[in-house]
């Protein structure tokens, strides 16, 4: 961990302020994206609460200069997480997982700088988020799980999970840790979104849709 990191996340915070938290996103946790601000180092962006919508919601192209979308799963939580977490604390504290969509707004010129990203809360926008799904944490096989991501019925991408992106659980706790070294906690209520399966900038209106398989239904969102 860097000095520029960690004031990069204290500038996140701090342009937060008072506004309402509906969640958190850990970030860095799939892909390419691993590791690629230090080994192990999974930074926090927080989810306003006004910005938490159910499947199927309309945004307006014209409201952005560039916009992005990306599957994730996003777990609501039953209570508190301490800053001390481990992975079978996080689990047991997860109230309902649910199919999502991530929105980013890409707002920096390229090349800045990993401090700028977290200081510019990794992108985030919003979140969309789909209806709960019935399933056993315990014993669900997160690994299993393949994810098309389509416009229109057209298939976009698919990512399969097995090698794709950390444990969903770990990486909860990993949050919740980081999150205690800023003074801030996860919540009862809190929706947390644990890294991307697909992703695809968005340039032309219709509707993306995500399907993770059952028992998750799909999970849509709509650019006009």
């Amino acid at each position: 961990m860097t000095d520029s990191l960690d004031a990069g996340l204290e500038q996140q915070l701090a342009q937060l302020g008072d506004r309402e938290v509906g969640g958190w996103k850990v970030g860095l946790t799939s892909g390419a994206a691993r590791d690629s601000m230090g080994a192990g180092f999974r930074p926090f962006g927080y989810i306003l609460k006004d910005r938490v919508f159910a499947s199927g919601y309309a945004f307006a192209l014209a409201d952005f200069q560039r916009v992005g979308v990306e599957n994730e799963l996003c777990f609501r939580l039953r209570q508190p997480i301490s800053a001390e977490a481990g992975r079978a604390e996080a689990m047991a504290a997860i109230a309902s997982v649910h199919p999502a969509f991530e929105i980013n707004e890409p707002r920096l010129a390229a090349g800045a700088s990993a401090a700028e990203r977290l200081a510019d809360n990794l992108s985030q926008y919003a979140i969309v988020v789909g209806p709960e799904a019935p399933l056993a944490r315990e014993a669900f096989d997160f690994e299993a799980l393949r994810v098309v991501l389509t416009r229109d019925g057209e298939e976009l991408q698919t990512v399969v999970a097995a090698g794709h992106i950390d444990d969903h659980f770990a990486s909860i706790a990993a949050l919740a840790r980081e999150l205690g070294r800023f003074g801030r906690s996860l919540a009862a209520g809190d929706h947390v979104i644990t890294g991307s399966f697909t992703r695809t900038p968005v340039a032309v209106a219709g509707l993306y849709c995500g399907d993770f398989g059952p028992p998750f239904a799909p999970v849509c969102v709509r650019f006009r």
